[in-house]
This record gives C-alpha cells, structure tokens and sequence, in this order.
C-alpha cells in the first residue's frame, strides 16, 4: 500500500475533479435581454432571462442597475417577477447622457438575497441623437449600486458564452497539462539514453510518448466538443487547433520512425535523438506560434489564459487537482506498458 500511494491518490483526484466538477452550480447569471438597443429618453421595459435562478424566493427584495461606468448607473424604477427565470424591468433614460459618444453601452445588474449579484456586460445599447454631456450631467441622477449580496455556497463562475461547457476546463485543459508532464519525462529518458546507452531509458522513453499521444488526442476531442458549443463548429481552423494537429503528428511519426528500423541499438538511439527533436517542435507549435495570431483560443492572439473571468478560486479547487490526477495517473498507465512491452520481449527472446 506505501510504495502504491502515489497511484492511489491518481485515482482519488481524478474521481474527486469529476465528482466535483460535474455535481457543483453554475453561479446565477443573466442568460437574456430584450431589448438590447434603445434611445436616450425612453422608458421602457427590458425582459431578463435569469440562468439557476430564483426570483420569486426574493420578488420584493430584487433591485436591478444599468451602469454605465463606475460613476453613473441607473435603477429600474419598477421591477416585476414573472416566474424564477424571468423578470421584466422598467427604466426611464434622460434625454442626455453624460458622455460624447453617440452610442453608449450599459451593463445591467440584478441583485437578489437568494441568488447574489448577477452581471450582463454590455446588456443595453443607448443611442443619443443630440451630444451634450453637460447636459447629460445636469439630467442624470445617479443610483449607487451598493450592499451587493453575494452567493453563500461553492458554485463555479457563469459566462454566456461557455454556460456549462465551462466544466470542460477540468479535462480539456488538465489533460494537455499532464501530456506535456508526459513528453517532459520521456524527453528526460531519451537523454539519458543518449548518455549511458541502457535500453531501459528507451523504452521507458516509448512509453512515457504513447500515453502523452493518447492525452494529446483526448485533449482535442475534448477541445473540439468544446469548440462545437461555444465557436459553433468542431473544427474551426483555428491557429492553436491547426497547430495542436500538426504536434501530435510529429509525435506519430516517432512510432512510425521506430518500427522503419530492425536493428534495436539503431532504433533506440534514432528515436532518442527524433523524440528531443519533437518535443523542441511542440512548444513553438502550441504556446509561441499561437500568441503572434489572432485567435478565440484562450491565452492566444493577445487573449488571456487562466484570468479571473475565466477561473476562479472555486474552480482552482478542481482544476489543480485535476492536472496532478492526470499527470500521475498517465505515469502509471505508462509503467504499465513499459512492464507489458518489457515481458513481451522476454517472451519472444524465451521462443
């Protein structure tokens, strides 16, 4: 049991991010406004669709804003409960906005005690057709957005886009996590080939690379599943999908260089030297090629990567553990089939 722990908690972690990451709440967001345009001195009524909400537990403590920046918002003057999901809100705009732009965007907040704090960027559209911000500020009565109730139980971050596929975060991302934590220690291995000629430090190295190909592969299934709900397509042509295609064919053509030669001394030093090789490819590929193009990927084309928007403390709970579940749990598949592919030599040696 000691000298297995390390396999044993690949297990636990790997159940723990699945458990977690599939049972946990979205936070409660705004998954719809209408309309999202209007003109400046209007009233009118602006329908919400709430997402894991429940607005009739709050209907005569629900308070809702348009803000247009951190020092002028506006509140709805009348607020009515249609059911959990949806409400309808009445503002009245002045005629002037305290701004020089001629189309101004709001973000609309809902607060309830049940739900907590519900934000839509950019919900509101206002076009003004006469400027005058002095004007704009003379009209304007600012209502202070404050005493925000908050959410007092674990729920992940919502985001329109991503609704619940954010929970794909958990296997998509750990899974290229762990398959690099793979390639690094098979790229280890082939050095030290290089180094003291032991066959065991290739084939450890050959195995180490066929489960980082198997993550690899997970991880663009995964990812394309991911884009099919969020881009609208599983396959988009995006910069790091294309890269990400052309890495994981350079590392199959590592097998297809193995098994191009009989002579094992051969085999194992050509593989060694073409597994360093592949490996100096990969990060170019996936992490440098993709930050000088535009792209939707995250942490590509100037976008940001693991932010706060996108992952929050919640979310680190399971997505750490996740990366160290898989990372473990692919060295232990690894173990065993080097143990397989040790035995089978044996036995043809034995025959």
């Amino acid at each position: 049991m000691k000298k297995n722990w390390w396999k044993i908690l690949a297990v636990l972690l790997i159940v723990y991010s699945f458990a977690m990451g599939l049972l946990t709440p979205l936070r409660t967001g705004i998954s719809g406004a209408s309309p999202r345009s209007v003109k400046a001195g209007q009233t009118f009524t602006m329908q919400v669709q709430g997402y894991n909400s429940y607005f009739t537990q709050s209907k005569n403590e629900l308070r809702a804003w348009l803000k247009m920046d951190s020092a002028h918002a506006i509140a709805a003057d009348k607020i009515e409960v249609l059911n959990d999901r949806d409400l309808n809100l009445t503002f009245e705009l002045p005629a002037y906005l305290p701004t020089s732009r001629k189309v101004q965007n709001f973000t609309l907040i809902v607060d309830s005690p049940k739900d907590g704090a519900a934000v839509l960027p950019e919900g509101l559209y206002v076009t003004q057709e006469k400027i005058d911000p002095s004007q704009g500020a003379q009209l304007w009565q600012n209502d202070k957005i404050t005493d925000l109730h908050e959410k007092n139980s674990i729920t992940f971050p919502y985001r329109n886009i991503l609704y619940e596929t954010i929970r794909n975060l958990y296997y998509h991302v750990p899974l290229w996590f762990a398959m690099f934590i793979l390639f690094i220690a098979a790229v280890v291995q082939s050095v030290l080939f290089l180094k003291n000629f032991d066959e065991k430090n290739d084939q450890r190295a050959a195995a180490l690379t066929s489960v980082g190909i198997l993550y690899g592969i997970l991880g663009l299934i995964t990812g394309a599943i991911w884009a099919k709900n969020t881009w609208g397509a599983f396959w988009s042509w995006d910069v790091k999908q294309n890269m990400t295609a052309v890495g994981l064919l350079i590392y199959g053509a590592y097998f297809v260089l193995r098994n191009s030669f009989e002579d094992p001394e051969k085999k194992a030093r050509i593989s060694a030297v073409y597994n360093i090789f592949a490996f100096a490819t990969l990060v170019p590929l996936l992490y440098v090629i993709p930050k000088l193009t535009d792209s939707l990927h995250p942490g590509a084309g100037g976008n940001i990567a693991f932010g706060s928007q996108d992952l929050d403390h919640t979310m680190r709970l399971v997505f750490y553990p996740a990366i160290i579940g898989w990372a473990l749990f692919g060295v232990w598949v690894a173990s065993l089939v080097y143990r397989t592919n040790r035995l089978r030599e044996r036995l043809l040696g034995g025959e």
